[in-house]
C-alpha cells in the first residue's frame, strides 16, 4: 500500500495499481462522480501532492487515460504498479468474434436490480458510456469513457448498416450525450436516467414508434459507429 509520505514525494506519471474498486472525482472538493475504477486498473499521479492537508490527489487511468481525483484517503487502496500499463492489440476480426459475448455481458448487467450511476462503471449501477466501456473491456477491447470521445473513436458507419455490436449515439446537434449497444431488429440496450422515463438499463426501439424512452432518445439520434479497434493511451501514440 501507499503511504501520504511515499505519495507526497511521488513522481508524476508513476503508475499504481488499484486494489479495490475506487470512486474518481470531477474535483478536489469530491463532490461529483466522474468514473470510477475495478479493482486491478492503473492510475498515474497527475500532479504531487504539496498541501500539507490535502483531501484529494489529481490522477489519470492508464488504460483510458481517463482524469479524476482520488479521495486521500483512497490511497490505502493503491501500491505501486510492478510494470507501466501495456495494452494488448486487438484485431478488428477479434473484436467482431467478442461482440455476442459482449452483447451477452450487457443482457446480464441487466437482469441484476440496478439503477442509472453518473460516473458508474463497476456494477450493478452505470451510465451509459460506462456501461459500454465495462462491458467491452471484460473481453479485453477498451473504449474513451465518455459517449461523446466514444462516438468520435469509432468508425462511422450509415444507419442502414447497422450490425448487433455496434454503438449509437444520441444527443444534441453538436455533442454526443448517450450511447446504446445496438442488439438487431431495430433495437439497442443502454442505460438511461429517470428523466427519461427509465432509471436503470433497459432494450428500446430504434424507433419513434416505440415507447415513451424510445421516442425520447429517437427523436435525439445522431447516428452509429463501428468498434475498430481497442483504445490506445495517447503517451503510447506519440510519435515525437
Amino acid at each position: 500500500m501507499v503511504s501520504f509520505t511515499q505519495m507526497q514525494t511521488a513522481k508524476q506519471g508513476l503508475e499504481y495499481l488499484c486494489l479495490t474498486n475506487l470512486n474518481l472525482y470531477d474535483s478536489a472538493n469530491l463532490s461529483s462522480l466522474a468514473t470510477q475504477a475495478v479493482a486491478g486498473r492503473q492510475l498515474k499521479v497527475v500532479v504531487r501532492i504539496t498541501e500539507p492537508n490535502p483531501t484529494a490527489i489529481q490522477v489519470q487511468l492508464s488504460e483510458d487515460d481517463y482524469p479524476g481525483w482520488l479521495a486521500i484517503e483512497d490511497l490505502d487502496n493503491l501500491e505501486v504498479a510492478e510494470t507501466p500499463y501495456q495494452p494488448i492489440l486487438v484485431s478488428q476480426p477479434e473484436i467482431y468474434q467478442r461482440l455476442p459475448q459482449i452483447i451477452a455481458y450487457t443482457h446480464r448487467a441487466m437482469a441484476q436490480p440496478n439503477h442509472y450511476l453518473w460516473g458508474g462503471t463497476v456494477g450493478p449501477n452505470y451510465d451509459c458510456s460506462g456501461l459500454m466501456q465495462t462491458a467491452f473491456a471484460a473481453f479485453g477491447i477498451w473504449l474513451p469513457r465518455d459517449a461523446y470521445q466514444q462516438e468520435a473513436f469509432v468508425q462511422p458507419i450509415e444507419m442502414e448498416l447497422l450490425q448487433p455490436g455496434d454503438l449509437i449515439f444520441f444527443g444534441r446537434p453538436d455533442r454526443a450525450t448517450h450511447v446504446g449497444l445496438y442488439l438487431g431488429e431495430q433495437h439497442y440496450i443502454h442505460s438511461s436516467g429517470k428523466e427519461q422515463g427509465r432509471n436503470g438499463i433497459g432494450i428500446d426501439a430504434l424507433s419513434e414508434q416505440g415507447g415513451t424512452v424510445s421516442q425520447t432518445y429517437y427523436r435525439q439520434l445522431r447516428g452509429a459507429g463501428r468498434v475498430m479497434k481497442s483504445y490506445m493511451p495517447a503517451a503510447l501514440t506519440r510519435t515525437d
